[in-house]
């Protein structure tokens, strides 16, 4: 084992001390001596091991993928050209322009964390899930434990891997298909502004060869421009929950954060608080 830290390990270490944990949705406790996140919140945050992240800092692990490294990035709220710098200390290109673009800008990062009673999740042009706060899980299950590949809404609607196994049922107050269609007209909006990503390019081949639904709404499509829906999720602990969904897209950065809320005072309002107090389980399951 080294004693010496990697380039890479110490600006990690760096940036991970500068993150204040309330920014990342953490509460600050008294007595707290870690001055920015600590080991197992970062991993917590970019679904890694706590293991992991000690052996990158340490520079014992070397050569992280460029989905680990955008994790880390996305995790600890880098700028635009923190995260590229952090690329290239791990030896990698940074993601280039006339590709789909996964950075989370800190600020929206911040305002998903402090809204902490509303479940948000930040998906990318090609509906890729790459932020989500702790309410999300709740309502949705954690994406944390769905392969990162199979995060993408397009693959939880037509696929029939990992990500379509984790959807819990839902129903849509909106006309029946017109969801889904949704999706693939936002797709193939999408390969329009970005001929050159190879991803997109993956997912659409992918889902064209295994879904007949998808084939076929690829070829009539058109696009819509999303509109506030009422869903009704069937939670495994609380029941169905009926809220209401938005849809806000993110200028400049071609994000969607989708949020569900509930009227205050409501039944609903009620379920959104005990998902809250209990993390997604039921009082009667925690341990």
């Amino acid at each position: 084992m080294t004693s010496a830290r990697s380039d890479f390990g110490e600006l990690l270490h760096t940036w991970r001390d500068r993150l204040s944990p309330a920014d990342a949705g953490f509460a600050v406790t008294r007595g707290r001596r870690a001055p920015g996140l600590r080991r197992e919140e970062l991993a917590q945050l970019a679904g890694l091991s706590v293991d992991y992240i000690l052996r990158l800092e340490q520079g014992r692990a070397r050569n992280p993928s460029a989905q680990v490294v955008g994790a880390l990035a996305r995790a600890m709220q880098l700028s635009r050209a923190e995260r590229d710098e952090l690329y290239r200390r791990a030896g990698l290109l940074p993601p280039q322009d006339g590709t789909i673009g996964t950075h989370v800008p800190p600020g929206i990062q911040r305002l998903t964390a402090r809204l902490g009673d509303v479940p948000i999740g930040v998906f990318a042009a090609d509906w890729t899930l790459v932020w989500w706060n702790g309410m999300w899980s709740a309502l949705h299950g954690d994406p944390s434990m769905v392969p990162a590949g199979e995060r993408n809404l397009a693959r939880a609607v037509f696929g029939a891997g990992a990500a379509r196994a984790s959807v819990r049922p839902f129903r849509s107050d909106r006309a029946e298909g017109s969801f889904a269609a949704s999706i693939v007209a936002d797709l193939k909006d999408a390969m329009s502004r970005y001929p050159a990503d190879a991803r997109l390019d993956h997912l659409v081949r992918d889902l064209r060869a295994t879904s007949e639904a998808f084939a076929q709404l690829w070829t009539t499509a058109t696009a819509s421009q999303h509109t506030s829906d009422r869903k009704t999720i069937r939670h495994p602990e609380i029941g169905d929950i009926s809220l209401d969904c938005d849809v806000l897209v993110v200028p400049g950065a071609d994000l969607r954060m989708v949020t569900y809320t509930a009227a205050a005072g409501s039944d609903d309002a009620g379920k959104l608080d005990l998902l809250r107090v209990t993390n997604g389980r039921a009082a009667g399951t925690l341990p």
